[in-house]
């Protein structure tokens, strides 16, 4: 699991029988379900920084179980808390905003947004957390203060 410290604020969200989530997933809401990230089907929106925005919107938290194709119990999901994620190779520091991070998808239209990797971001519309440990030298993975916006606000 990718939790680290602090209080996860959990709560139980609803998950389609057809979802498949693992721990750790960045989950955001989609009408009444949980879904990973990577599950996302939004087309294109103009570019990186819309579909984080897209994403950040509705984010609900990180996976804390799991959810197998087929199966349709509810997830128990942290709202709030301190999570290592993968990471483009860069530095952080401390306070820094980070959000899901994004590709364009190759052979097809639209983005792929990552379930388990975040990266910096310049704007708090676009955020999912805050580096929570500055990281002076060049590092693949960051310690991530997340705010759900569904359950928190947000950022």
């Amino acid at each position: 699991m990718r939790w680290q410290y602090g209080d996860t604020n959990p709560v139980i969200a609803a998950v389609e029988e057809a979802t498949q989530i693992k721990i750790g997933d960045l989950l955001y809401q989609e009408v009444d379900d949980a879904r990973p990230a990577s599950a996302s089907a939004q087309a294109h929106l103009g570019g990186e920084e819309a579909n984080q925005t897209a994403f950040a919107r509705k984010f609900l938290g990180v996976a804390m179980q799991r959810s197998r194709d087929g199966e349709t119990a509810p997830v128990c999901v942290a709202t709030t808390g301190v999570f290592e994620f993968d990471c483009p190779v860069g530095t952080f520091e401390l306070g820094e905003l980070v959000g899901v991070d994004v590709a364009v998808r190759t052979g097809g239209p639209g983005w792929v947004l990552f379930s388990q990797q975040v990266t910096k971001v310049a704007a708090r519309h676009c955020a999912i957390g805050r580096v929570a440990r500055r990281e002076p030298a060049r590092t693949t993975s960051v310690l991530v203060d997340v705010r759900s916006t569904v359950m928190t606000g947000g950022v």
